[in-house]
């Protein structure tokens, strides 16, 4: 029995959350005064109301918020209670979305105790089954729907045709639990979804056939939501571009699922093009068979290792049609596309009509007769647990290149553990110094095998996890912890350089830290504008970085990287894959924004981990390696890539690369609190292949 106080007056109704189960309020009621309940229905409702009183003289009415604006003078009552004293009071009737009071009362000269039982169960529209679905007409005026969904019915489904070829647009919006929406074919096959965490809107905007569709509406985690579907298809001329949607803001992080066919920006552009963008997860791609060229990016992956795919939908074809020519980048070169950032090579497919399909980032492509993988998965079993690489594509980018011997990876961090004169067994690291890379364990984890394993950890050997870099030499330096005969980073990074030019390697250092810097140490990396820093914007959540990730805003041979989530934060919250990590509300650590931020990239993940045990080191693996550091080894694999894809780029070159190629997060275009955005491996990697062409 509830212990609510209603209120007296109208304006200072007490307000309880509409529920299927009923809530029963018990107070005095006596005619110096009324007592009065509010509540707000987010979707159309049954209403049953049952008062009780002592005396059978109380009285009840429903009052609505005509405006729905909280202004107590459009109260209008809608329903009333006035049965003679021998009978219970009751209300029941259906109510559409809006505020609504209710004001128990009673007659002249009396008072009496009383029970107030009030509940509301949401009405359902929709078909629970594909089978069932709800008809609903989609044209170019926009119609919404109200509806809920709950641990009982979890799925709706709305069923609608198209006579003609449209631009369909689709939000979801009004969510109080978490809830998925998916846009399907005739034979319910996803053609798109779009998959935000919690409450956040989502929408699905493309074009489509004319044909039969379905719209699926699912509970993802929780209990009970309502929901507003809205749906709109204005058709469209087979050659002429669709505009820009307004209602995707791309530079969001809430836009989620496949972000719209959009005119790409180059005028030498054939007619009928469309530009199609994935998100960090996985993502479906439908083929836009209106236009003469369809390009898509999948971009990365966080969900890669459940099985999710960016999936190519050609289903409606078989893999043998001689109408189908393929042209992919390892074995013809692709086919060189500008998307709006700088020319990349792209996988091509040709049909014998004339028209192409253009790809980045895609994992798979479906056809009717089988599914053709394109990514390339490693046999070491941890892999799948990877998601940081998968998020930024790397198994994407692996096609092209898992290392060169033209680079070098220098880590400058603690030593590494090691017992006797074994390393943990995930590592493959052979050039080191012959004093200076054993960790003496200043601290109770070896913090450079953690970093060292991210990059460089031995891949597609059957054991633990994979490294980001398979090939290229490491070498690795301890210049933290102040033990007897530590470089600092002025002699730990003129080492590094001297290693990389009797070699004549290009070389990336690794800096997963903050402080030590110096006007010696700045001097070298003005001195040495083809050696690529890269450098931990941070861990104090202030808006500008710390030293020595702050010269990244004077030199473009210094990247300055934050930290993202993937799908969930440290305390197991769902997050917008991207998000930049804070903790400020526990006192915990945030990841630094401000002027120079380069480059945002995963941060809690797994990697190699080494721990002090009495005389010798525990080697084992973290699960959740975090703060900017974390990020920072990252990049630094993805940059040894891109390098050793092109090795004739500068280092301000590969910052270029990088920059460029970032998926956008937060503001459009460069801010201080994304940089340019997440790292893309794959699309970095396509950037420095038509770079190697000459094709700028």
């Amino acid at each position: 029995m509830s212990e609510t106080v209603p209120g007296k007056f109208l304006e200072t109704a007490k307000n309880f959350n509409s529920s299927i189960s009923p809530q029963i309020f018990s107070d005095t009621l006596s005619t110096s005064h009324s007592n009065f309940y509010s509540f707000t229905l987010k979707g159309r409702s049954s209403f049953d109301l049952t008062l009780e009183d002592s005396n059978k003289n109380a009285h009840a009415d429903l009052i609505q918020d005509a405006n729905d604006n909280g202004v107590v003078d459009d109260g209008e009552v809608i329903n009333g209670s006035i049965f003679s004293s021998t009978n219970a009071e009751s209300i029941r009737k259906t109510l559409d979305t809006g505020s609504y009071y209710i004001q128990v009362y009673i007659d002249e000269g009396l008072e009496t105790n009383y029970k107030l039982a009030v509940s509301t169960t949401p009405i359902d529209n929709a078909g629970g089954l594909f089978q069932d679905a709800r008809n609903v007409t989609v044209n170019s005026q926009t119609k919404s729907y109200s509806d809920w969904l709950s641990v009982s019915d979890t799925n709706d489904y709305y069923k609608f045709s198209l006579n003609t070829s449209s631009n369909f647009q689709l939000g979801l919006s009004g969510l109080n639990d978490d809830a998925n929406v998916q846009l399907l074919d005739v034979n319910g096959n996803t053609l798109a979804s779009s998959v935000n965490l919690g409450i956040t809107n989502e929408s699905i905007n493309r074009n489509l056939d004319a044909g039969i569709y379905y719209v699926q509406v699912n509970l993802y985690e929780g209990s009970e939501t309502f929901y507003n579907l809205s749906l709109s298809a204005t058709p469209v001329s087979g050659d002429v571009l669709p505009p820009t949607p307004t209602s995707v803001d791309t530079s969001s992080l809430a836009s989620g699922g496949i972000q719209q066919p959009i005119p790409a920006s180059s005028s030498t552009l054939l007619p009928a093009e469309c530009y199609v963008k994935g998100t960090l997860r996985a993502d479906t791609f439908g083929y836009q068979s209106a236009y003469n060229r369809a390009v898509y990016s999948g971009n990365g992956n966080v969900e890669y290792g459940s099985g999710a795919r960016d999936l190519l939908d050609l289903s409606s074809f078989l893999s043998t049609d001689a109408t189908i020519n393929f042209n992919l980048v390892e074995s013809t070169g692709g086919v060189v596309y500008n998307p709006g950032n700088g020319n990349r090579v792209f996988d091509a497919i040709t049909f014998s009509n004339g028209k192409e399909i253009l790809f980045e980032g895609i994992e798979a492509i479906k056809f009717a007769d089988k599914t053709i993988n394109l990514s390339v998965t490693p046999n070491d079993p941890m892999f799948g647990q990877q998601w940081n690489l998968q998020m930024m594509g790397v198994q994407n980018a692996w096609r092209f290149t898992t290392g060169s011997s033209n680079v070098l990876v220098g880590i400058e961090d603690t030593g590494l553990a090691t017992n006797g004169s074994n390393l943990h067994p995930d590592l493959r690291s052979t050039n080191f110094l012959s004093n200076n890379y054993l960790d003496e364990m200043t601290n109770s984890t070896a913090h450079g095998t953690s970093v060292q394993g991210v990059i460089a950890a031995a891949s597609n050997n059957g054991l633990g996890m994979s490294g980001i870099n398979w090939s290229s030499d490491v070498f690795h330096i301890d210049v933290m912890g102040g033990d007897a005969g530590d470089y600092n980073l002025v002699s730990g990074t003129q080492t590094l350089i001297n290693q990389a030019n009797t070699k004549s390697q290009r070389l990336v250092v690794n800096l997963s830290l903050t402080g030590g810097s110096s006007p010696q140490f700045e001097q070298i990396i003005a001195n040495n504008q083809n050696t690529l820093f890269v450098v931990a914007a941070g861990n104090t959540g202030a808006n500008s970085l710390e030293s020595p990730a702050d010269l990244a805003k004077k030199y473009g041979n210094v990247v300055a990287v934050g930290a993202s989530s993937g799908l969930k934060d440290w305390y197991g919250n769902p997050k917008t894959p991207g998000t930049r990590i804070s903790y400020q509300d526990k006192g915990w650590w945030s990841s630094n924004t401000g002027d120079g931020l380069t480059l945002m990239a995963p941060s809690e993940y797994l990697t190699t981990k080494a721990t002090k045990s009495s005389n010798a080191f525990a080697f084992d693996y973290d699960n959740s390696f975090s703060g900017t550091s974390a990020a920072v080894a990252n990049v630094t694999g993805v940059a040894s890539l891109v390098w050793s894809a092109h090795s004739n780029l500068t280092a301000t070159q590969i910052k270029s690369v990088l920059s460029e190629t970032a998926y956008d997060l937060g503001a459009a275009g460069y801010d201080r609190q994304y940089g340019y955005g997440f790292i893309n491996a794959d699309a970095a990697v396509r950037r420095a292949k038509a770079l190697a062409q000459g094709l700028g």
